[in-house]
């Protein structure tokens, strides 16, 4: 498979010095950290996974650290990330699927792109199969096309890809039907009440059955209450990430016995 082109208006060429830069984080006079949300089976009642969140670096909200990213830092800060959700989790001894949000307008060339991510992995010796690339399908990118082409060099080198917050943003069914992704996430706005709305469930049941066809896990964002849970597992929606198992943990992954886990499936 021959590299892939970037669109024109994406700078062409990335030195060795940027990426050692980018692995060392320099270039940002700003610092973060991450919280570690379980996204879990609930056949299995095992973690599936750990979405690293950004935050501050004593745990301020993401906005706080997202508001200092600009068009200058943003290549840096996306490299810069990568590397520190790795390490963190290396650190905590994440046994679980790594799941990392990164930004599709910062990409200049996927395959010189990670170069730092595959750095990293190997320092700390972090399988590539178990992390997730998380792509927000509700961000504004410049080249749909060129979003797919990412994925799809992500999934060549081994890891997996997944579409966040589906149905909330520009892309939706156009996106998937141009990639595949190795995952789906619902948008939290879809799931909640949706054991009040029908009109929700209707969509949701939609979206898993094309997934299902395609080989996609589904995981269902932002459950916060026993009936969406209930509602969701009639539904065979198995993945569910919400406030109803964990929080976030700051620079911290909770084990499998401390999950809260609903009544219904004990």
């Amino acid at each position: 498979m021959q590299p892939i082109q970037p669109p024109q208006d994406i700078a062409p060429t990335i030195n060795r010095r940027a990426c050692d830069a980018c692995r060392n984080g320099q270039g940002l006079d700003f610092s973060f950290s991450y919280a570690y949300q379980p996204i879990v089976d609930i056949e299995t009642r095992q973690v599936f996974a750990h979405e690293a969140l950004i935050r501050g670096p004593n745990g301020e909200s993401a906005s706080s650290v997202l508001a200092r990213v600009n068009d200058e830092n943003r290549y840096r800060f996306d490299q810069s990330c990568r590397v520190r959700a790795i390490e963190t989790a290396a650190k905590l001894d994440m046994q679980t699927k790594l799941s990392i949000n990164f930004m599709p307008n910062a990409i200049y060339r996927p395959e010189l792109c990670i170069r730092t991510t595959l750095q990293a992995a190997h320092d700390h010796d972090f399988p590539v199969e178990r992390i997730i690339f998380e792509t927000v399908e509700g961000e504004r990118i410049n080249d749909g096309k060129w979003l797919a082409e990412v994925l799809r060099e992500y999934q060549r080198i081994g890891f997996l890809t997944a579409i966040d917050d589906f149905g909330a943003g520009f892309a939706g069914l156009n996106l998937l039907a141009d990639f595949q992704p190795d995952i789906v996430k619902l948008d939290m706005d879809l799931i909640r009440q949706i054991d009040q709305r029908p009109a929700r469930q209707s969509i949701v049941r939609g979206v898993a059955r094309i997934c299902e066809e395609l080989n996609i896990d589904v995981i269902a964002e932002g459950v916060e209450t026993n009936d969406e849970f209930l509602c969701l597992q009639q539904m065979g929606i198995r993945l569910i990430q919400g406030y109803l198992f964990s929080k976030p943990l700051f620079e911290a992954c909770i084990p499998p016995n401390e999950l809260i886990w609903p009544e219904q499936i004990r």
